[in-house]
């Protein structure tokens, strides 16, 4: 009985951030990863689930939604001729690199570790964000050769460090690298798929010591995944229709504050913690 009680609590706080996720995504054109870890976090530490890998779970079962997200993102995309696939082949196996290196670093790390870190990066991302130029420039095409070695396996290490897809550091990057914004949300999106299966795959052995939601596979909660993916699907369209009735640009501005406040909060609940 009160593990049926719990599961209806999960539900209804799933709801509420797989809404809200999903018509953020939709508006903005952000991943809904940078809004579901932390929304996560809280929610299983409310429920009762605070212990040292919390973190872990919260950043796996992010990613595990991202799978779904990302490869319907791609299709949609795809139809309209907007992912670029020359990015996408050559960028892949770095990102891959980094995404399996990634999860390597997040199974050894507690969770006040990775509140630090995914603070300390959800401000960087807050503040491009809220004062970043879409005019912006550091050169003219896509890098290739030894930077795009290292940049490539860096974005998939610093995604997964933060549970999220492609779109919060793919979208800048290849924006500043003068690629089109459409072709950088869509190829971004490709980034995730990237990104997200090789590191769910390896969260799915991780070995969780603390006490764990019902229905949970090495650090990836199957509840939260689902409820995730059921909203989001719903929802995501919602923010689609709303991107092009409104100027989501002061939206966008705003987001990043909040993503800001979020970023402090986290850190300063892990280093007093």
């Amino acid at each position: 009985m009160q593990e049926t009680m719990l599961l209806i609590q999960m539900g209804a706080l799933l709801l509420v951030i797989g809404a809200f996720a999903g018509v953020l995504a939709g508006l903005l054109g952000v991943g809904g990863g940078i809004v579901l870890v932390p929304a996560f976090f809280y929610t299983f530490q409310t429920l009762g689930y605070d212990g040292p890998q919390l973190m872990q779970m919260c950043l796996a079962t992010s990613l595990a939604t991202i799978i779904v997200t990302s490869v319907r993102s791609v299709m949609s995309h795809n139809k309209k001729g907007a992912v670029d696939w020359d990015i996408l082949r050559t960028w892949a196996p770095g990102i891959v690199v980094g995404a399996v290196l990634g999860m390597l670093v997040v199974a050894q790390l507690r969770s006040g570790t990775l509140q630090v870190i995914f603070g300390v990066l959800a401000l960087i991302v807050g503040v491009y964000m809220s004062f970043g130029r879409a005019e912006w420039r550091v050169a003219q095409a896509m890098p290739k050769g030894a930077l795009r070695i290292v940049l490539s396996p860096a974005l998939g290490f610093m995604s997964v460090l933060m549970g999220i897809g492609g779109g919060s550091f793919g979208v800048p990057t290849m924006t500043l690298f003068n690629t089109a914004i459409h072709r950088a949300v869509a190829t971004a999106a490709g980034f995730g798929v990237l990104i997200a299966v090789p590191a769910v795959i390896g969260f799915l052995f991780v070995d969780m010591q603390m006490d764990v939601p019902p229905l949970t596979i090495g650090a990836v909660n199957l509840v939260a995944f689902a409820f995730i993916i059921a909203m989001t699907l719903v929802t995501a369209p919602w923010g689609v229709k709303l991107a092009h009735t409104m100027d989501a640009k002061p939206l966008k501005r705003a987001f990043g504050v909040f993503l800001v406040l979020v970023a402090l909060n986290m850190m300063r609940k892990a280093l007093m913690g």
